[in-house]
């Protein structure tokens, strides 16, 4: 194929993209999702400034990872990409860096964060079970939902790649309950990610 032919085919591709997000309403669904999320994602981001500027944060969890053994780290790691993954990855990263064989504690690290992705996406289903939950999304939030399982996969991709908390992404899965199968395949690309990083932090290391 010529390359002014598959410059016009990946246009015509990205149009017919555009103009599906836009007949499916997936550009105000998400605009509608920012708007609502907006003012708890500044209350958290404000907490976070407030005590990092009376306690170093960072430098308290690169502490952590120097005093606790391999297994305590890696303990850690999961509990916390499990829990809303809110410890950023690159610190621990950064620690299996410094590991006598980075790359296989850089694999554990990829494999504990896609396994606690996929227990939050349990989390996520657990949390429907709640009759007042359930009644809600049933009543309340029933067009939010078809339109969530619509764009799942994109979710998950974003969530998977980004460096936005996995596990929030999985949870969100969970509570739309889309199908597992499909969770675990585009969370798949937690591993991408963690290859990329691992890449660039081991190279400045």
């Amino acid at each position: 194929m010529k390359p002014k032919q598959k410059n016009k085919t990946e246009k015509s591709r990205l149009r017919l993209l555009h103009q599906y997000y836009n007949y499916t309403g997936f550009y105000t669904f998400v605009w509608q999702a920012v708007k609502k999320a907006f003012p708890y994602i500044i209350a958290i981001v404000i907490a976070i400034y407030a005590l990092n500027h009376f306690y170093n944060i960072n430098e308290a969890l690169v502490r952590l990872t120097e005093i606790l053994p391999a297994y305590g780290v890696l303990s850690f790691f999961f509990v916390s990409e499990t829990l809303l993954g809110l410890v950023p990855p690159e610190i621990f990263i950064a620690w299996a860096g410094k590991m006598y064989s980075p790359w296989f504690y850089l694999g554990l690290l990829a494999f504990l964060s896609y396994g606690g992705g996929l227990l939050s996406y349990w989390m996520g289903r657990s949390i429907t079970k709640m009759p007042s939950v359930h009644n809600y999304l049933e009543t309340k939030m029933e067009k939010q939902l078809k339109n969530s399982k619509k764009w799942g996969g994109f979710l998950i991709m974003v969530g998977a790649v980004l460096p936005l908390p996995f596990s929030i992404a999985c949870i969100a899965a969970g509570i739309i309950e889309f199908p597992f199968k499909n969770v675990m395949l585009y969370g798949s690309l937690r591993f991408l990610r963690f290859a990329i990083y691992g890449l660039i932090i081991f190279n400045v290391l």
